[in-house]
């Protein structure tokens, strides 16, 4: 495969996984009232919670907002040490999807300057005008930061995207081979970008989507990897849901599949609550859909049976980490959790001596 020069795999950079390092946690403050048609009124404090809860365990958390979204989050998250506001315009508030991909040095590169990758962004395609400020925030996040910023020849929204730090990238084929996204790009088109910014060496292609999932299904939905050569996996055995067929089958590609070292996955199934509904409409309510800091797991929770049992399951992949359950009725009800509001920014490593 042929790379362009100046493209970050040549240059020296990776896609870290998320269990590494971390300089700080970035959210975008919620104001677009039709993201919760209905049920708007009790976002904000969610977000507000959240940032509180991340900054209290000793991770900076930085908040996107602008006008009188701005003003509303310095009051409602108060003065906490840890958090800050930047002053950047957006149409919505699902950071991993609009924000930078940021990137970290491999080893022995460590000299390099940090850096980020801005993907095209089209609000899962289209479905949400107008979203020119959410297209434009990656870059303008990561230029905030004074970083290099390398633009991309696809369309990527960042939940469709989940790595082992090691080459390996997890990949829901049809919310990024779709032409409401990549119109005529075909999958090993879209493996050459992936491996040209993000230096993957193998990508894992699956299928599936939640019922009431607008994003044509995420992969931090779905699948997570939890450790090189493990992914944790969404399953429901309940064969009344209309998820239980779709998840099956990701089930047996991902036991089927290899890492870019060579390694058989090793999955574990976590059950998702079943037919998970409000006001009689199924929402995609999944508990990989959690967010790993430097010291604790953010995890939805949705007072549902299945929740103690996630919890633990998780817990056991995270040796160390604090579990934190985060209620996720309300922001279910926009389509998505934690993961989904929330964007990682890897620490970058001191150059060796």
């Amino acid at each position: 495969m042929t790379m362009a020069a100046e493209t970050p795999a040549l240059l020296g950079y990776r896609l870290a996984a998320e269990w590494e390092p971390q300089a700080a946690v970035w959210l975008s403050w919620p104001h677009r009232l039709a993201t919760w048609p209905d049920h708007f009124e009790p976002i904000p404090a969610v977000y507000a919670a959240l940032a509180r809860r991340i900054a209290a365990t000793g991770q900076p958390v930085k908040i996107v907002a602008a006008g009188h979204p701005h003003a509303e989050a310095a009051t409602m998250v108060g003065d906490v040490d840890g958090v800050s506001l930047v002053d950047l315009p957006t149409n919505d508030s699902w950071l991993r999807d609009s924000g930078p991909v940021f990137l970290t040095p491999r080893r022995g590169q460590e000299a390099l300057p940090p850096a980020a990758v801005a993907f095209g962004y089209n609000a899962w395609g289209g479905k949400y005008p107008p979203w020119n400020d959410d297209a434009a925030l990656g870059r303008r996040i990561a230029e905030s930061l004074g970083m290099r910023v390398f633009g991309a020849n696809i369309v990527l929204e960042g939940g469709a995207l989940d790595t082992d730090g090691e080459g390996t990238l997890l990949v829901n084929r049809q919310c990024v081979l779709e032409d409401n996204r990549n119109p005529g790009k075909s999958s090993q088109q879209i493996e050459q970008e992936l491996a040209a910014q993000l230096a993957i060496e193998r990508v894992i292609w699956t299928g599936g989507e939640l019922a009431g999932d607008d994003t044509d299904g995420h992969i931090d939905q779905l699948a997570r990897f939890v450790g090189p050569g493990r992914v944790l996996a969404a399953r429901q055995p309940d064969r009344l849901d209309p998820n239980h067929g779709s998840l099956e089958a990701n089930l047996e590609i991902l036991r089927g599949a290899t890492d870019a070292k060579g390694r058989r996955l090793e999955v574990t199934p976590i059950d998702i609550p079943s037919r998970f509904q409000r006001y009689g409409v199924q929402l995609p309510a999944s508990f990989l859909n959690f967010l790993v800091t430097n010291t604790a797991v953010f995890v939805p929770v949705f007072e549902d049976a299945a929740d103690e049992a996630a919890l633990r399951a998780i817990e056991a992949c995270f040796p160390g980490r604090s579990i934190e359950p985060v209620d996720s009725r309300d922001l279910v009800w926009g389509r998505g959790a934690v993961h989904c509001i929330t964007r990682d920014q890897p620490a970058w490593p001191q150059k060796a001596d």
